[in-house]
């Protein structure tokens, strides 16, 4: 066999939540289901593959997908099991490569290369992913396998589910050329729109056309999209995974205009992030808000703090006075905040002579007594009978900053460009 310049494994679990409840539950299993908040103002988080042939899938409204899909049984989101058998995955992955790059609760990127002597062929590393992540959970996922982390990716979603797809890289250029332009990353429903214009259909269509007439249409995104065509990816995989920011998004129940219900939800979001961010040991020197009206319409703000901190009060003292910049009268169906310019708590500059020590400790305290007790022990009166929002949780990759106690990677920073060409 021809030796690879590079081997890239692309890892994703099928239906990642959907199949846990499946797992867990015998009676869910050949069923149509559909994880989400039980709320009309809620959207899907995943759909069961009993459920997609009637068009339903995440991210959409959970009053369309009810409407499309009625005999669909509708579960609410266990975020701490899904991260519990995440955990079992990532570990499973580690096995076969020291460079894995988690994007999510559910998919990684693996850098193989040069292991065939171990592992084998390929399509053999393929196989043994896909085992091994068996044997750990239960439950089945897809691999795609190339030399690129472009070509993997979309590789991984060829034969879902509990697919296994290898494209070496003399293939790839051929096997991408039939695929509709939405398959490159970074091609949303407006640019797929502009390529049609121009009469590019298929990837083949943009690796043959002219590069500087890609250039003189779409800017330098052309020529990002040019090389993907061409299967030109040399991104590296990162080892490891650290926040850039750590945010919490709530939709409400019923929208909001008066500013103090909107600071009440500020301030969960805020005690929310502050335990997060105390727990990997960070602090942070900005916050955003986030606001989405009725209308669907997403505002934001965002300042630095005057010092580093990781403390709820901080976070939440500075989204109060962003809201003063909030022109919008609402109402809002959404309230979220977010921290970010992340450093270790150890490394940062002296944040002990600025920040509040009392509150801190408080803050500190009721940290140790969830550890110990359960994230409920303490609660604020007022929370006890003012709810709000449709989830008690929201999924985070937390667990995903260390391994094996190590911290694996600077909080905040990444290789942007990977990230941004990823996340597109």
């Amino acid at each position: 066999m021809k030796s690879w310049p590079r081997i890239i494994v692309h890892a994703d679990m099928d239906a990642f939540y959907a199949a846990v409840e499946q797992l867990d539950d015998p009676s869910l299993r050949g069923r149509a289901i559909l994880v989400g908040p039980n709320s009309q103002r809620g959207v899907v988080l995943t759909a069961s593959y009993e459920a997609r042939p009637f068009g339903v899938g995440s991210a959409m409204p959970v009053v369309e997908a009810r409407r499309r899909c009625p005999q669909a049984i509708m579960v609410p989101p266990r975020f701490e099991r899904y991260k519990e058998v995440s955990e079992r995955v990532m570990d499973a992955f580690g096995d076969f490569a020291a460079a894995i790059e988690p994007i999510s609760l559910d998919e990684a990127f693996l850098d193989m290369s040069g292991s065939e002597h171990i592992f084998g062929s390929p399509k053999a590393m393929g196989q043994k992913i896909k085992q091994a992540v068996f044997d750990a959970t239960g439950l089945h996922i897809s691999v795609g396998v190339s030399a690129t982390k472009y070509v993997a990716k979309v590789a991984s979603a060829h034969e879902k589910p509990n697919g296994l797809t290898v494209i070496p890289p003399e293939d790839a250029v051929k096997w991408l050329a039939p695929l509709p332009v939405n398959r490159l990353w970074g091609v949303g429903k407006v640019t797929t729109a502009r390529l049609h214009a121009l009469g590019l259909r298929t990837i083949g269509d943009i690796a043959r056309m002219e590069q500087n007439e890609l250039r003189r249409r779409l800017g330098t995104s052309g020529m990002h999209f040019h090389k993907l065509a061409n299967g030109i990816d040399d991104r590296p995989v990162s080892r490891g995974r650290a926040a850039k920011s750590i945010g919490s998004d709530r939709t409400l129940r019923a929208d909001v205009s008066d500013m103090a219900d909107i600071q009440m939800h500020l301030r969960r979001a805020a005690e929310r992030i502050a335990r997060r961010v105390r727990a990997k040991q960070y602090v942070a020197r900005g916050v955003r808000v986030r606001l989405k009206t009725n209308r669907f319409e997403m505002i934001t703000r965002q300042s630095r703090l005057p010092h580093a901190s990781d403390t709820a009060e901080c976070f939440l003292a500075a989204a109060c006075q962003l809201l003063q910049e909030f022109e919008h009268p609402g109402p809002f169906r959404l309230v979220g905040m977010t921290v970010y310019d992340l450093d270790w708590r150890a490394e940062s500059s002296q944040p002990d002579l600025f920040e509040n020590q009392s509150s801190r400790k408080l803050e500190t305290i009721v940290d140790q007594l969830a550890d110990r007790f359960g994230k409920g022990v303490v609660v604020r009166a007022t929370d006890l009978v003012q709810k709000g929002t449709i989830a008690d949780e929201d999924v985070n990759l937390d667990f995903l900053d260390y391994r094996d106690g190590e911290r694996v990677s600077r909080p905040g920073k990444h290789t942007l460009d990977s990230l941004r060409h990823l996340h597109r």
